[in-house]
């Protein structure tokens, strides 16, 4: 590969990613990823059933993260 092509991929890819990191920093000042409904909406529109079941979830994570663990752990007798 010649040199001024790996030059110029390397000028193209900082561009690029500048570019893209110019967009994040816009978009984070002018508040475009603020979703304050959300939380809201998530509050209002849940029943005791829907808690109930995310909490059930959570608890089988927990339970597979510990059986998993163990196993890791797990030598047999001599």
């Amino acid at each position: 590969m010649s040199e001024s092509i790996v030059i110029m991929m390397i000028s193209v890819s900082t561009f690029l990613g500048a570019l893209g990191l110019l967009a994040i920093l816009w978009g984070v000042k002018t508040g475009q990823f603020d979703d304050e409904s959300k939380f809201i909406d998530a509050t209002r529109f849940d029943n005791e059933e829907d808690l109930r079941d995310a909490a059930m979830m959570e608890e089988k994570k927990r339970a597979h993260k510990k059986k998993r663990e163990l196993e890791k752990n797990y030598r047999p007798p001599d």
